[in-house]
This record gives C-alpha cells, sequence and structure tokens, in this order.
C-alpha cells in the first residue's frame, strides 16, 4: 500500500511529541507499505533530517513556511472563524504541492497527524485517517485559566474555534485516531467513541537503565519552548523549590530541553542548570535520582514520564500528566496536587533509597507491559488497511 504522510512538522529531531510519534509511526509502517512524506516547517531542517527519513520514505516533499505567509493566514483566519492553528501551518502554494502530489503519486491512503494539515485534504476522495493526538481545545482551555487576563480574549477564541474544528473535521475522515481515553471523551462529536485509541510508545532497548553517577536529585526535560513545559518548569523553581529547600537547601535541579525560553533561562542558579538542547537525554535521565514532571497545564500523554520510567528513574509528576499515562498511584508513579505534595514526595524518595528502588522498577514494568511502539502501530496498520 503506498501512504501519503502529511505533518505540520519534519519528524526530525526527536524533541517534541508530535515528532516523536510521527517518526515511529512512519518507521512502523515503512516495513510493509510505501512512504510518501509531506512535511511543512518554519525552521531550517537538521543536517541529517532527509537521511535518516530517507531510510523509511521512498520519497520526501518538504515546504517552508515563511514567517510573512504565516502571518497572512493567521490574519485571514482570524475573519473566517478556523483556529488559529490550523491557519498557522495552512499555504495556498503548499496547498498546490499537495494536490500535485497525490495527482501523480495516487496514494492508496492519505495519513494527517493533527487537525493543523487537515485542510490540505479533507475534501480528497481518497481514504484517510486522521490522527488528533491530543484534544487541542483542552490544552488552550487550561492555558486560559492560568494565562494573565491580556490573553484571555485571544485563548476564548481559539479555545471555542478548536472546540468547533476538531467536530467538523470528524466527517470528513473515514478513521480518527487519538492517544488517550480522556482526550477522546473531549471531542464534542456524537460519535466519537468511533474515535481509536493509539498510544504512544517508547523505545526500551533505546531507554534503558544506565549506570551513571547521581549527580543531580531533580531532572525535568521536554521542549522548553512549549507553554506547558515553561509553566511547569516556573511551577517546579518558584512554588516547590522554596519550600524543599527548608530542610535541603543544597538540592540540584536539572532542567533539559531544547529551545529554552527565557521565562526558564533566567531560572538557572548555582544549583539550577538548564541545559539547552541534549544531544543524548538518557544522560540526564540516568545522572538523576528522580524525575518531576509537575505538569499543570496541557493535554494527552507525556513521553518524557515514558522515557524516565524505561530507564527506571523514580517519577513524580500530576493528576493531569496521569490521567493519559494510568500508572498506579504510589505503586508505579506518585502525583502531587500541591506544592506541599511535591515537596513531600521528593523528600520520601531522597531519604528512602529502597522506596526510590521499588518505585522506579514498578514503573520500569508498567511501561514494559503497556507502552509498546510495535503493539500500538500494529493497531494502526490494521485500521488504514482496513479503511
Amino acid at each position: 500500500m503506498k501512504i501519503f504522510v502529511i505533518l505540520s512538522r519534519f519528524p526530525y529531531p526527536l524533541e517534541k511529541g508530535d515528532k516523536l510519534r510521527a517518526f515511529n509511526q512512519i518507521k512502523s509502517l515503512s516495513k510493509n507499505h510505501e512512504i510518501i512524506l509531506f512535511a511543512l516547517t518554519d525552521t531550517a531542517l537538521h543536517k541529517d533530517a532527509m537521511n535518516i527519513l530517507g531510510k523509511y520514505c521512498k520519497k520526501i516533499h518538504v515546504f517552508r513556511l515563511t514567517m510573512l505567509s504565516i502571518l497572512y493566514h493567521l490574519i485571514k483566519v482570524f475573519f473566517n472563524g478556523k483556529p488559529f492553528q490550523v491557519g498557522y501551518f495552512y499555504n495556498n502554494s503548499a496547498s498546490k504541492m499537495v494536490k500535485k502530489i497525490i495527482h501523480e503519486e495516487k496514494p492508496d491512503h492519505i495519513f494527517c497527524q493533527l487537525i493543523r494539515v487537515s485542510e490540505y485534504v479533507k475534501d480528497i476522495n481518497i481514504p484517510k485517517t486522521l490522527d488528533y493526538q491530543d484534544a487541542f481545545s483542552v490544552g488552550v482551555e487550561r492555558r486560559y485559566h492560568n494565562s494573565p487576563f491580556y490573553k484571555h480574549p485571544i485563548l476564548k477564541i481559539e479555545y471555542k474555534r478548536l472546540q468547533k474544528y476538531e467536530h467538523d473535521i470528524f466527517n470528513y475522515f473515514n478513521n480518527k485516531i487519538i492517544i488517550a481515553e480522556q482526550d477522546r471523551d473531549k471531542i464534542m462529536h456524537p460519535q466519537k467513541d468511533q474515535i481509536h485509541i493509539i498510544r504512544n510508545g517508547v523505545d526500551m532497548e533505546y531507554f534503558k537503565p544506565l549506570q551513571k553517577e547521581k549527580c543531580t536529585d531533580l531532572v525535568f526535560t521536554g521542549n522548553m519552548n512549549y507553554a506547558p513545559n515553561i509553566d511547569s518548569a516556573n511551577f517546579l523553581v518558584h512554588k516547590i523549590l522554596p519550600l524543599l529547600r527548608i530542610t535541603h537547601p543544597k538540592i540540584k535541579i536539572r532542567i533539559a530541553g531544547a529551545n529554552p525560553a527565557l521565562s526558564v533561562r533566567i531560572l538557572a542558579s548555582e544549583n539550577i542548570e538548564i541545559t539547552g538542547w541534549i544531544e543524548d537525554m538518557r544522560k540526564c535521565y540516568a545522572e538523576s535520582k528522580i524525575f518531576i514532571a509537575p505538569m499543570q497545564l496541557g493535554s494527552g500523554l507525556q513521553n518524557k514520564l515514558l522515557e524516565a520510567m524505561s530507564m527506571q528513574i523514580p517519577c513524580i509528576s500530576s493528576s493531569i500528566a496521569n490521567n493519559s499515562l494510568k500508572a498506579k498511584e504510589d505503586k508505579e508513579i506518585l502525583i502531587g496536587k500541591t506544592p506541599e505534595d511535591y515537596v513531600n514526595h521528593i523528600i520520601s524518595l531522597l531519604e528512602n533509597p529502597s522506596k526510590a528502588d521499588t518505585l522506579a522498577a514498578n514503573g520500569h514494568q508498567f511501561v514494559s507491559e503497556n507502552y509498546s511502539w510495535e503493539k500500538h502501530n500494529t493497531m494502526l496498520e490494521q485500521i488504514i488497511i482496513h479503511s
């Protein structure tokens, strides 16, 4: 089968969740099918990007979005009622390029990752699958309640538009998939139960336990230019750390991830390391006693938790993050609701190594049993084949 894959970002390097998911889906599907990739990008490609994806794709097409084009289409959607998420990634020339590729390649199936790119093919009469991935409207709603008042008007507009678009685009696709039940439940469509749950996975051969000196007490990872991660980093430093320093004044924290925003960079201090881009994130996990992800915003599954658990690092996170993960509280993960909760969990793990080891082992077993890329991508392949 020839599958035409359309992405809003080129799936390399793997510093963002949507890239990681797309890369592993393409890698898996390419074993039995011919992949034609079309990817948008608003930045220059990584020097290795084409070679790495070339291993799995028969042909690769890249369209560079310019800031002028993005601004034009954002203004356009302001008046036509579509979400800004959709407007940002839409381009008339890109649309013509997509139609030209479809005409020349005659794919058997079209796979769109995220509603951001669904406009390009929603009217094409070829079997199609849409990966919602997350309910974007939920993420924007949470940002609304945690943002300064001056951002409220635009976030309120985007929330309502996303909710409507998530409903409307449903009917244009033969198959719909999403990462977690909690996000599926937020898609406001009467037939939302038809959306298949296709979870993410973790490469346990790559993210495996490593013996390293534990030179950091706490580590938090992710794309540090992403609003929920920025918020979490600030929550960690401004809300949790002051209470933690009462009993552990010399505690060391590492915040690791690409493109740290200014509000993250200024958190750096003698005991707080802001790394920026890390070529091999396994080192950060392995050198840390505890992984912490105090997520207050966002939606969907946190891949960072899968990676840390796979490397047998004890994990502390929020109920928001664990709603998708579904690890057993107090057995496979610790859950914080208040800064005091997080502090108590951190101290209990630092001062009780056997408890930390048991939690880490249970977390490792949990991801081993529930988060296999092979298992979930086989399910995706069957959905595509039988559409």
